[in-house]
């Protein structure tokens, strides 16, 4: 019982963690978002969008894979002395926060801004055309880029998700060594040991 208390008590302050960070960080991507999109025209902004999309996808990516992955491989590696392979077994050894962080964190503040981005892209290509807010030109616009970023964050997280799975222990090699290069290079330590 005194388990289960302690289990419980670990994932309410991992919770409340999470959703400190959350706030923080989607308050402060809503912030560049907004004013870098304010700046530049509707071709640049889009290509944001989708580079937030691409974002949100590849780290849904990358949480799916720390699910999936396996600790034995990492181990036989980390033996071997293979650059990231103790950052993965820790990665792996973590999943359920690795991916809650990837997954939920990341992935969905990257859903959210990718509808405020695709928005405010929506208003200057309404502008472009001479239409203003609530015109029939500006909701066509709305719609049409709003199905299509919707069906490439689905359908990208669908893809992503299918390669997680075959993949998961390259995927967690990768992300190994990039924590590896962070913490060694910059003293960068996303992850603890």
């Amino acid at each position: 019982m005194a388990k289960a208390t302690s289990q419980i008590k670990k994932t309410l302050k991992f919770s409340i963690s999470i959703a400190v960070i959350t706030f923080v960080l989607a308050a402060i991507f809503s912030v560049i978002s907004s004013s870098v999109l304010g700046g530049v025209g509707w071709l640049i902004g889009l290509f944001i969008v989708f580079i937030i999309v691409l974002l949100g996808v590849l780290f849904d990516t990358l949480g799916v894979a720390s699910t999936a992955a396996i600790e034995t491989p990492f181990h036989a590696m980390a033996a071997e002395k293979v650059y990231g392979a103790k950052e993965a077994v820790v990665i792996v050894r973590n999943a359920d926060r690795f991916a809650s962080f990837c997954n939920d964190v990341v992935g969905d503040i990257s859903g959210i801004i990718s509808g405020t981005a695709s928005a405010i892209v929506v208003l200057q290509l309404a502008r472009l055309f001479g239409y203003g807010e609530g015109s029939f030109i500006q909701i066509t616009i709305n719609v049409f880029l709003t199905s299509v970023v919707a069906a490439l964050t689905v359908g990208g997280k669908a893809i992503g998700k299918s390669i997680a799975m075959t993949y998961a222990t390259n995927i967690i090699l990768v992300a190994g060594k990039i924590l590896a290069f962070l913490d060694h290079r910059f003293k960068i330590k996303l992850i603890k040991k």
